[in-house]
């Protein structure tokens, strides 16, 4: 292992990307590791930006060959993954990595990387908050809208196995929030 690394995990809708933005906007020497997944992109998602984007054959192929630092089934053939070469390419610049994550990647990695890592948990106020928030985004369909929500129940039994809690109420105070936990990791 090269250098430290920061996790942040949520379900659906509960601003993790948001937040993980906002933390890269302020540190030059953190970057973003572009996770891998076999679903297709959403929106105005670009290959290599948000994710890189790969069949469920060739994401299992490249599971098969040991390329993946972890990954996850998160839903029947939706993987989602973070490979070595993305770690290696990210501390090779002597960057503090950031992964923007599901909460069992979240605790996946957490466990990789021990204490180089800081695992922050990010939940929104309430379910029926983070429904609202799909919906709004507009980038599901109703059907995966009501897979996400009911996903997110689950998800929220994860969060005691992270470093921190973040609720996701107010954004700037979320903001503020980020910004303390990642200056303090940062400088220890």
């Amino acid at each position: 292992m090269s250098g430290k690394v920061l996790i942040f995990s949520a379900p659906s809708g509960s601003g993790k990307s948001t937040i993980v933005n906002h933390i890269l906007g302020l540190h030059p020497e953190i970057e973003f590791s572009v996770s891998a997944t076999s679903r297709p992109p959403r929106g105005a998602e670009q290959d290599g930006v948000e994710y890189l984007f790969y069949s469920a054959d060739v994401f299992r192929a490249l599971v098969a060959d040991g390329k993946f630092v972890e990954y996850e089934e998160v839903y029947e053939d939706r993987f989602y993954g973070t490979l070595k070469s993305e770690v290696n390419r990210i501390w090779a610049k002597g960057h503090v990595i950031v992964f923007d994550v599901d909460v069992k990647g979240g605790v996946s990695l957490k466990k990789y990387f021990g204490d180089a890592a800081l695992s922050v948990f990010i939940q929104a106020p309430s379910v029926e908050e983070l429904r609202r928030r799909l919906i709004a985004r507009a980038t599901d369909t109703p059907e995966a809208i009501a897979e996400r929500v009911a996903k997110a129940a689950e998800e929220m039994t994860y969060a005691p196995k992270f470093d921190r809690v973040l609720v996701n109420d107010k954004l700037d105070v979320a903001f503020a929030e980020a910004e303390a936990l990642v200056d303090s990791f940062l400088q220890a």
